[in-house]
């Protein structure tokens, strides 16, 4: 089978190239931008007619949450657009469509785990632009399947682990939000589940939910991460007003896992102990 992968220099594809160095039957081609423009849909349909493609795993997108608040146009261009063409492109070309969105759909105000049908309410162009996403997908393309995540790491690219880490080596105290409350997702475990919905060639089509197990605040996040690494850092827990930042985020994005868990028969790891697995590879 051959597997395109949209935005092939980002953390996601980067841990899909981990796991899948040991499949033997599945051919990759990984895209970036200058390989393959999602938000032009001419470019989108032409790439599709001159490769030979059965899955298309979109991993393009644009995450800036903040920047997003003042920079719209290309936001909705690359999480609803592209979304769009390459669904689009898909049905064209009878091509399975995995694609990843986020726990920012939704408004954080519930205190239950979030189900796939629960209402969408996002606080910000982010969460909208990719609900955008999600939407133009269901509307063009039949056989997709819409795995939304939350609070993504790993060895690779930027983001809250490394950050940490980093500032941990100059850094004796850090304060850190205490009162958004979510689920750290180590990236190579939603690459694996990805590859196995392939590998199966599954028709369980749909959206569903992932991310690692249990619950933890940015607060709790960070002190695991110096715990399991041994700095010396010490983190002090702040509200979200002390860290004023130019979108809201949802104070509770605790996805329920159910649906996916029942559907391809898999388990998922608890985020501390996928977090030791990361550490420990860097």
């Amino acid at each position: 089978m051959k597997i395109l992968v949209t935005g092939g220099n980002g953390q996601l594809a980067a841990c899909i190239k981990d796991v899948s160095k040991a499949e033997n039957q599945l051919q990759f081609i990984y895209t970036d931008s200058e390989d393959l423009d999602i938000t032009n849909q001419q470019h989108v349909a032409d790439f599709f007619q001159n490769n030979t493609i059965d899955w298309c795993i979109n991993c393009a997108a644009y995450t800036a949450v903040d920047k997003a608040e003042s920079d719209i146009v290309l936001a909705r261009k690359v999480n609803k657009d592209g979304a769009k063409y390459l669904a689009i492109a898909c049905k064209a070309n009878n091509v399975k469509l995995i694609h990843v969105s986020t726990d920012f759909v939704f408004d954080g105000k519930s205190s239950a785990l979030y189900l796939e049908t629960d209402v969408v309410e996002p606080l910000g162009i982010y969460g909208l632009t990719k609900l955008e996403g999600e939407q133009a997908i269901q509307e063009n393309l039949a056989t997709y399947f819409i795995l939304r995540t939350s609070w993504l790491y790993s060895e690779h690219a930027n983001n809250f682990m490394k950050t940490m880490l980093r500032l941990a080596e100059t850094r004796p105290e850090l304060n850190v939000v205490a009162d958004q409350i979510g689920t750290p997702t180590y990236a190579t475990d939603l690459a694996s589940v990805m590859l196995y919905i392939i590998k199966e060639n599954s028709t369980n089509y749909g959206l569903y939910h992932y991310s690692n197990e249990g619950v933890a605040s940015w607060y709790d996040f960070a002190d695991a991460i110096f715990e399991i690494a041994d700095t010396k850092t010490k983190v002090f827990p702040i509200k979200t007003e002390a860290y004023p930042t130019p979108a809201a985020r949802p104070q509770f994005s605790v996805m329920d896992k159910t649906k996916i868990k029942d559907s391809f028969k898999i388990n998922i790891p608890h985020w501390r102990m996928s977090l030791k697995k990361a550490i420990k590879n860097l």
